[in-house]
C-alpha cells in the first residue's frame, strides 16, 4: 500500500553527494572531519566542562580518531552529519557541529555541537549553527531541526535562543549524565521560521 505523503527529503539526498564544506560567518568553516583531526577531538574532551555534558570520554588520541572514522561514516549512511568547526585562514579545529538522528522521510534531524575550551567566548557555537541551520533548510531542504540541552547547561541555552532555535518544553529526567538524570531543554526551528537577530 503506497503511503499518501511523499518523503520530506528523498533517501539518497546525502548518500549521493560528498559531503560539503559550509562557511559560516566571521571567518569559520564547517568541513568534514579528517584523521589528523583526532588530536583536537582528544584534547576536547579532556576538557571537564566539556565532560560534564556527555557520556562519553576519550581515552586516546587513537580512540579519537576512531571516533572520527565513525562520524566520516555516518554521513553516506544517511543517519548522521558531523563537521569540525575550523578557523578559515589557519585550519584550526575550534569545534564541532552535527545533525544527528536525522530521518530524511519526515524531514527532521537534532542539531549538536561543542567549542574547544580555547575558543568559547568568540561566538562560534551560535555562528557554526546559524550556518548549519541555514544549510540544513535551504540545500538539504529538511523541514525541523531539533535541539535539546540540559536545563543546567546554561551557555548551550544561550546558544539556541541566540540562534531563533525557539523553546517548546523540558523533557523531564530525559538524559542519564555521570551525576545522575537530567531534566532537557527542547528547542527548535522550523523551516520558515526567521532566525534570531533577523
Amino acid at each position: 500500500m503506497p503511503f499518501k505523503i511523499a518523503d520530506v527529503v528523498p533517501s539518497g539526498a546525502l548518500a549521493r553527494q560528498k559531503q560539503p564544506t559550509i562557511p559560516a560567518p566571521g571567518g569559520l568553516l564547517l568541513r568534514p572531519w579528517s584523521p589528523d583531526d583526532a588530536p583536537a577531538v582528544y584534547e576536547a574532551f579532556q576538557d571537564p566542562v566539556l565532560q560534564r555534558w556527555h557520556a562519553r570520554e576519550a581515552d586516546s588520541v587513537d580512540e579519537a580518531r576512531g571516533w572520527i572514522d565513525g562520524w566520516r561514516k555516518a554521513w553516506p549512511e544517511e543517519r548522521d552529519a558531523h563537521w569540525a568547526v575550523a578557523d578559515a585562514t589557519t585550519d584550526e579545529v575550534v569545534g564541532r557541529i552535527s545533525l544527528r538522528l536525522i530521518v530524511l522521510a519526515d524531514g527532521q534531524a537534532e542539531v549538536a555541537y561543542w567549542t574547544m575550551p580555547s575558543a568559547r567566548g568568540r561566538g562560534i557555537a551560535p555562528r557554526a549553527l546559524t550556518a548549519l541551520s541555514d544549510w540544513a533548510f535551504g540545500e538539504l531542504g529538511l523541514h525541523r531541526l531539533e535541539l535539546t540541552h540540559a536545563t543546567a547547561n546554561e551557555a548551550s541555552c544561550r546558544v539556541a535562543l541566540k540562534t531563533g532555535f525557539a523553546p517548546e518544553g523540558t523533557k523531564r529526567s530525559a538524559v542519564l549524565h555521570a551525576d545522575g538524570w537530567h531534566d532537557m531543554h527542547l528547542h527548535a526551528r522550523v523551516q520558515g521560521d526567521e532566525p534570531a537577530g533577523s
